[in-house]
């Protein structure tokens, strides 16, 4: 379907739609599903919110090995709401990107031939319950940092979804703040655990920000079409700030020693990430890459045949219907 509908005539990159489909960007006007876009647009957001899915949905990967082993009955409840709400996010963004005329199994199919990625940060390993806490602290942190702006992204379908979304991350990351409170207020020992969480994923967690400005390739165009509100390096920026004085508050420390204030740009300055790590990580060469699309091919395959018994069952119905009529 994808294919047939960017060799449509209505996506032809014709100058003066163009002109007017910027318009209605500028002027901060929703596109809808059913109106005209250019085809570089279509693409962007396919790739974009078919990443966005697929994190969500392998997100729930590094967490839910952890539900069966949660510390406390509430604790695991807690956590096993979490996952879901995961799943959850994942099917509202397939929905959106649906719109865009490609399906779920394409881009299921995408991710796991390595077409499409899912954010690095699910390429780590979960290690103690203390990796959970950091998971909800820093990563639906850095997560909540990036799609709040969303909420105002050009495309309407991605935008609506992301205010559900984030309604319910920000419970994500209060669950993961408050797991990492208890942890750094208990014994030394588990103390010691926070801070080792923190350590292992304060970098990773700058890097899901994508790399900087500088050399960010969809970066521009995503923001002339307002697809993206703010810059790789803002939201970074915005995130430490926001941080650090968690961090303090936990009693906790930063793994930067470069990391001070800024008086003259009201900020931190603080260290970048490893990028050579960050792009190994992309091309698969991270510490559970394998572990996470071989969970995902699994899955894929193991329901098949309900995706099969759906269509034949479907297509049973309109057969009837046909008939009736």
């Amino acid at each position: 379907m994808y294919a047939q509908m960017v060799k449509s005539e209505a996506t032809n990159d014709d100058p003066e739609k163009l002109a007017a489909f910027q318009a209605r960007i500028d002027a901060n006007e929703k596109i809808e599903p059913k109106d005209w876009m250019p085809e570089g647009y279509r693409k962007t957001l396919i790739r974009q919110i078919g990443q966005h899915a697929h994190s969500e949905i392998v997100g729930q990967l590094p967490e839910g090995n952890w539900i069966t082993r949660a510390p406390t009955l509430e604790r695991k409840a807690i956590l096993l709401a979490k996952v879901q709400d995961e799943a959850g996010h994942g099917l509202y963004l397939y929905c959106a990107a649906e719109t865009l005329g490609i399906s779920r199994d394409e881009m299921t199919e995408m991710l796991l031939s390595g077409k499409m990625k899912y954010s690095s940060i699910f390429n780590y390993p979960t290690l103690n319950w203390a990796d959970i806490g950091a998971v909800g602290w820093l990563v639906d942190g850095a997560a909540i940092m990036n799609q709040v702006p969303l909420q105002r992204t050009s495309f309407g379908p991605y935008s609506r979804a992301m205010i559900r979304i984030c309604k319910e991350e920000s419970f994500h990351q209060r669950q993961g703040y408050d797991i990492m409170m208890k942890m750094a207020r208990g014994s030394p020992e588990q103390k010691e655990m926070a801070q080792d969480a923190l350590n292992r994923f304060w970098y990773p967690s700058l890097m899901m920000f994508g790399p900087s400005d500088k050399d960010s390739v969809h970066s521009a165009q995503s923001m002339a079409w307002k697809i993206k509100i703010n810059t790789n390096d803002e939201l970074r920026q915005k995130f430490v700030d926001q941080t650090v004085p968690q961090a303090e508050y936990l009693g906790l420390t930063i793994p930067d020693p470069d990391l001070k204030w800024n008086e003259e740009k009201g900020g931190y300055d603080f260290s970048e990430p490893d990028w050579s790590e960050f792009y190994d990580v992309l091309k698969g060469n991270g510490p559970c890459n394998r572990d996470r699309i071989e969970a995902r091919q699994e899955a894929w395959e193991k329901g098949r045949w309900f995706r099969d018994a759906l269509v034949a069952h479907a297509e049973k119905r309109a057969a009837r219907r046909v008939a009736a009529e």
